[in-house]
């Protein structure tokens, strides 16, 4: 906007009215924001892990905080956790703040830059907010102005994963082509942590691990020796490909204007190296190559033409405002595939003007912040020599001359708003510029086309090119995304956090989707959950998204594309190996129990009941199956068979008991029931609702009882073939084995009979619909996604009532089965099971109810003294476990069946009540 209103139209004068437009009030804070953008390149504030944990320094800089997102067992809604301290760096920084925090790859690490310059690095090993320091500010020089970090990276981990990059619809049908992710180097040859650090005064360092999960460094100059312009205020950092191999590509820039580009290859001796090699073998040790590569000086004045500029009309061309770089970036080369030819790295850099505060100033000229932009090549030429050299012979020839690099400038974008962050998510290569009104806007970080462009519904990469984006909010200084980028935590000016969600209209009109952005809609968050699940990320933000965007009918639609993009091809009547070691199958299965949970005092309704019960049943077959195998290996040494272990499996053996029990049970019920003349029952829908029907009817979960009773019936024996034991686990060994054999509802010749039975009248079934074993699998996915029993199955039905149950009528204890005790098993939705949610928590992985811990208290309420446990964020499960596994055995026994980090159904583990812990925090053990 101009400086003055010209009112010659109006008077015939050709001198204007010096009316000075006075500029709107600056978010409270911004100017502070700014200048610590223009200082330091690292100066982030707030950080949202891959595996959830969100991490902010306090205003003071003095002190660090963890929240997470979770779902609260009270209510089922999903929303931002407390505060959880974290006390582990509380004496690591001496009285210097906090400038800095930054997540590793995985999202287990955080590395915390003190405004001394120096680093601690805390990691997450069994819950979201629990943390153990893994390196020490102390290791670092103290409080040198030069050695402060002004760009951070962490190595990528070598784990090739699989992936997506787009969603196209054909015929109306979604497909979701993958490819083979491989991380960008370089690498770790051990695999451990490693952090590339870049310095005020222009050194480079590399932290890295060593054995025992040490750290050690190496460092390097960075700058130019030839000339001296002054501290380095800002350093991107990226991985990148060269004809030498996997490297490091940083820019930097200096405080007199320059920007420098530097490739840097990491050269390790040796150059691989075997996790299992002996303790006194040489461990890979690092050095550096640094190549200078590019520099050019960069404009502190900008006078952008008027049509360029967006969202503006005619800026002055009078004059231009002093800018100052705030934000530089490399957006990588996305690691699509193999094959194809992809442009090279882009390089961000965002200069803003200073605010200004004063009542009644006018706004600075030109436009609030202006995004600067290169494309850096490979030209695959030489450098062009004079005409003279073609006549000088050479007796050296170079057969393979090095490609030239060119820097291309590319249009520069402007902003009439400050730009106070931008983030880039590889997935659907989404550049996201937030501004200081609230507002972010989504670009195509290649050709910088905005997402909200986009008109395709038929081709989806993100959730922002399907339409879906952030509503004006709480305006902020400081934000990051989820894992998904489908919400965000915004620090105010205040310093309080807001959690922002991402929303789309699905082209309503009078109450009616637009089928087409509905479809794309459903398909990008399909896609976003699917990349998720691949990456190892969490996908709690996308569930979130989905439970307050979609209709329980229209997260049909969504259940379904997420069974397509991760489940497509696969079989579900395979045997129980695959089934146990296929975890997307536990993720599809974890994402419908989110769906459908209200409360833990409520009962699952049956599309989350279904999936539920099938998660145990595979929890507890990889535990007696990892249990047993791992004894039968180790048995003479009687590992295995520590007291923690064997609580752990009698806890379970009880518990796939009683549901076993509760199952034949409440199908006796509906037996009971039918009418004695068979050809006047009607098939209601409720009976093909029936949680024990369908659990019996399903591959997967009959699979995993199968595989449960084999577990089971060995065990006995195997127990009495231990030499050695201790009294304590001769003891837990003898009630687990009386558990077994003399259980007086229920034999196990009894669950073996009824599962072969069930067997035959399935295989009855889709032999007489004409289905061939493969085309078997079909049916089973609908069974899972609908939790109703598809047509092909239903007279599978009425042969169980009819006659697989009679069968088994005589073997059994009815007046047992009917006065069991099936209340802690969480499964039921009687009186008696409520009442027992709502006095007694059971520990999801032991499956024994938690002594000592009073419910109902609440956080400052009148109830009895709260113990500390994990609780996971998803499904609301809790474990009394609050350390790590005290020995090894025990350690490597919960890493093999996935429950150190995570809880039965994937979700993550949070600590309650840590302040109880007494200062004992979480032991650093085997890793």
């Amino acid at each position: 906007m101009e400086d003055t209103l010209n009112v010659d139209d109006l008077f015939g004068d050709p001198t204007s009215l010096e009316l000075g437009i006075e500029a709107a009030p600056a978010v409270k804070g911004l100017h502070q924001r700014l200048d610590d953008l223009r200082i330091s390149g690292c100066c982030q504030k707030i950080a949202w892990s891959r595996l959830g944990a969100i991490a902010y320094v306090s205003q003071d800089g003095q002190r660090l905080f963890i929240r997470y997102l979770f779902c609260n067992p009270e209510d089922g809604k999903w929303g931002l956790s407390g505060d959880t301290p974290v006390d582990q760096i509380v004496d690591a920084h001496a009285g210097h703040t906090i400038v800095h925090i930054q997540w590793n790859e995985t999202g287990s690490e955080l590395a915390v830059v003190y405004s001394s310059g120096s680093i601690s690095i805390i990691v997450s090993l069994i819950a979201l907010n629990a943390f153990t320091p893994s390196r020490r500010a102390s290791t670092d020089a103290d409080d040198d102005d030069g050695a402060q970090p002004i760009g951070l990276m962490w190595l990528n981990i070598n784990r090739p994963l699989h992936a997506f990059h787009t969603a196209t619809r054909v015929n109306g049908r979604w497909s979701y082509p993958p490819y083979r992710r491989r991380p960008l180097g370089p690498l770790h040859p051990a695999n451990k942590s490693t952090l590339v650090v870049v310095t005020k005064s222009g050194n480079l360092k590399l932290h890295y691990q060593v054995r025992e999960s040490k750290w050690t460094e190496i460092s390097a100059e960075l700058k130019n020796p030839g000339y001296s312009d002054g501290v380095l205020t800002h350093a991107a950092i990226s991985p990148c490909i060269s004809p030498e191999g996997p490297g490091i590509l940083i820019a930097t820039h200096s405080a007199c204007g320059k920007l420098c580009i530097y490739r840097v290859h990491i050269k390790w001796d040796p150059p691989e190296c075997d996790p299992k090699t002996k303790p006194n073998s040489a461990f890979p040790t690092p050095s550096f190559q640094v190549t200078n590569i590019k520099t050019e000086t960069l404009s502190t004045v900008f006078h952008p033409p008027g049509h360029e500029v967006e969202n503006l009309t005619g800026f002055s061309q009078a004059k231009g405002a002093i800018y100052n770089l705030t934000h530089l970036e490399i957006i990588p080369v996305s690691p699509e595939g193999s094959g194809t030819q992809t442009p090279g790295h882009c390089i961000f850099a965002v200069s803003s003007v200073p605010v200004h505060n004063q009542v009644g100033q006018p706004p600075p000229p030109g436009p609030s912040s202006v995004l600067l932009r290169w494309q850096l090549d490979s030209t695959g030429q030489t450098l062009p020599l004079h005409s003279a050299f073609d006549e000088v012979t050479s007796k050296k020839t170079d057969s393979n001359p090095k490609p030239k690099m060119a820097l291309r400038r590319q249009e520069d974008i402007y902003f009439d708003r400050f730009v106070v962050s931008i983030d880039y998510a590889e997935a659907g290569r989404v550049l996201a510029i937030t501004h200081d009104d609230s507002s972010i806007s989504f670009f195509d970080s290649r050709s910088m086309r905005p997402f909200s462009e986009n008109e395709d519904v038929n081709v989806v990469t993100s959730m922002p090119d399907a339409g879906f984006s952030f509503p004006i909010d709480t305006s902020g200084l400081h934000i990051a995304f989820s894992p998904n980028g489908c919400l965000a935590v915004v620090i105010d000016g205040d310093w309080q956090l807001h959690l922002r969600h991402m929303e789309h209209s699905f082209g309503a009109e009078d109450g009616l989707y637009n089928d087409g952005k509905f479809t794309s809609a459903v398909a990008a968050l399909a896609l976003a959950f699917g990349r998720a699940c691949c990456l190892e990320s969490t996908t709690d933000d996308v569930l979130t998204i989905i439970m307050r965007q979609l209709t329980p009918d229209a997260q049909k639609s969504f259940i379904l594309e997420a069974y397509t993009i991760l489940l497509g091809q696969f079989d579900f009547t395979v045997e129980h190996d695959k089934l146990m070691g296929n975890t997307y199958i536990q993720k599809c299965l974890s994402m419908q129990a989110v769906l459908g949970f209200k409360s833990k005092y409520h009962e699952r309704n049956i599309n989350s009941a279904v999936p539920w019960v099938i998660l145990n049943l595979r929890q507890i077959s990889m535990l007696l199956g990892y249990s047993f195998h791992f004894g039968a290996k180790n048995g003479r040494e009687s590992e295995p068979f520590e007291p923690d272990i064997l609580r752990m499996v009698l806890g379970n053996v009880k518990w796939i008991f009683d549901f076993v029990q509760y199952l034949i049970d409440d199908i006796f019920q509906i037996v009971d029931s039918l009418p004695t003349d068979r050809n006047s029952f009607s098939h209601s829908g409720k009976l093909y609702e029936s949680l024990p029907l369908l659990i019996l009817l399903s591959s997967p979960s009959r699979c995993f009882l199968r595989y449960i009773h084999m577990c089971l019936r060995r065990l006995p024996s195997f127990f009495n073939a231990i030499p050695n034991l201790s009294g304590e686990s001769y003891h837990l060994c003898s009630i687990i084995t009386n558990t077994i054999e003399n259980s007086p509802a229920l034999k196990l010749p009894v669950l073996d009979k009824l599962i072969k039975s069930i067997d035959a009248i399935v295989d009855q079934s889709y032999k007489a619909a004409g289905f061939s074993n493969g085309e078997r699998s079909g049916p089973e996915r609908e069974l899972l996604i609908t939790c109703t029993v598809p047509p092909v199955l239903q007279p599978a039905v009425m042969a169980i009532l009819t006659e697989a149950m009679p069968a088994i009528s005589g073997e059994v204890d009815r007046m047992a089965l009917a006065m069991g005790d099936y209340s802690w098993l969480g499964v039921g939705g009687d009186k008696r099971t409520e009442l027992f949610k709502r006095t007694h928590e059971v520990d999801i992985i032991k499956r024994a109810v938690i002594q000592g811990d009073t419910l109902g208290g609440g956080d400052g309420g009148g109830g009895g003294e709260k113990q500390p446990k994990r609780r996971c964020v998803r499904c609301c499960g809790v474990s009394e476990e609050v350390s790590l596994p005290k020995t090894p055995t025990i350690f490597r026994i919960v890493s093999r069946i996935g429950v150190l980090r995570s809880c039965v159904c994937g979700g993550l583990w949070a600590m309650e009540n840590a302040e109880r812990l007494g200062g004992a925090g979480v032991v650093m053990g085997y890793r």
